[in-house]
């Protein structure tokens, strides 16, 4: 497993970066083009990414024999995962008003920047320490 550690990583984190990047292109979609959030392709990829970004932090967390309640980062990172989850289910599918939305889309992008932070620091605080 440590040969493919580099690979492992490095995907893992263009995932990551798929993942906002499709947040923010469905959300964009919701606002001006709805009719676009329609296809069958915006349905199914974001939950493939997120399924693959999931298995390749398990597989990062094993290899490195890393469990979250003996890291507090890493369990710092997956709660903030599953609020990053929330707030964009909130901002795309939930929320009727658009003040809503935007709220839940802003809260999603910050929430993701500390996940971020917390990945790089090791830190539970993340940018907020």
């Amino acid at each position: 497993m440590e040969t493919y550690y580099p690979l492992i990583k490095s995907t893992h984190q263009l995932l990551a970066v798929l993942s906002i990047s499709g947040l923010v292109l469905r959300f964009t979609w919701k606002q001006w083009w709805p009719q676009l959030l329609t296809k069958r392709f915006t349905k199914i990829l974001p939950h493939v990414n997120d399924t693959l970004l999931l298995v390749l932090g398990i597989l990062l967390a094993v290899a490195t024999a890393q469990v979250p309640n003996s890291h507090a980062w890493l369990g710092a990172k997956l709660g903030g995962v599953l609020v990053y989850i929330i707030f964009g289910m909130l901002a795309l599918k939930r929320l009727s008003s658009k003040t809503g939305q935007w709220a839940a889309f802003m809260a999603a992008l910050v929430v993701f920047a500390w996940i971020a932070s917390v990945a790089i620091s090791r830190q539970p605080m993340g940018f907020l320490g």
